[in-house]
C-alpha cells in the first residue's frame, strides 16, 4: 500500500495547538506562552509540553516560526481548510483503492443537502479554473490558480 508523507496526521494535542494558532491568525501568530496560557484555561499542561509540540509542528512544516525577542513566534503554515484538504487527499492516496469513484460515493453517502450544495459549488469553481487554464495563453498557464 502506498504511503505519503507530505501531510502528517495531527495528534489530539497537535490539533489543539493548531487551533490556537489559527485563532491567533497568520499575521499575528503566537508564542509558546500565548498557546500555553490558552490551553491552560481548559486543562493542566506543562509549558515544556507546548514547546515540544510547537517544535515538532515546525519540523513537520505545519507551522513557521520567527524570533520575537528571546522567544519564537509561531504561525500556521497554511489555513485550516488547506490542511483538511491535504489530509483528505492523503487518505485517499494512501488507500489501495481500485475504484476511486466508489470510495468517493461511500464518503458522500451521509452528506447533508447543505454539504452537497457546497460540493457542487466547489466543483463549479474547479471547473471554471480548468476552463480558464485551458483558454489561457501558454505563458500564463499555471499562474491562474488562486
Amino acid at each position: 500500500m502506498p504511503h505519503s508523507t507530505s501531510t502528517p496526521r495531527l495528534g489530539d494535542l497537535e490539533r489543539l495547538v493548531m487551533e490556537r494558532l489559527w485563532e491567533a491568525g497568520r499575521t499575528h501568530g503566537a508564542t509558546v506562552r500565548d498557546v500555553h496560557e490558552a490551553l491552560e484555561r481548559d486543562r493542566e499542561i506543562a509549558y515544556t509540553t507546548v514547546m515540544t509540540v510547537l517544535d515538532r509542528l515546525a519540523k513537520k512544516e505545519l507551522v513557521t516560526r520567527e524570533r520575537d525577542g528571546r522567544a519564537w513566534r509561531y504561525f500556521p503554515a497554511d489555513t485550516r481548510e488547506a490542511l483538511t484538504a491535504q489530509t483528505m487527499r492523503r487518505t485517499l492516496d494512501d488507500m489501495d483503492v481500485t475504484d476511486r469513484r466508489a470510495a468517493l460515493l461511500h464518503f458522500l453517502d451521509g452528506a447533508s443537502s447543505d454539504e452537497i450544495a457546497d460540493l457542487k459549488a466547489a466543483l463549479a469553481v474547479v471547473e471554471s479554473r480548468a476552463d480558464e487554464e485551458a483558454s489561457a495563453p501558454r505563458g500564463l498557464r499555471g499562474r491562474l490558480r488562486r
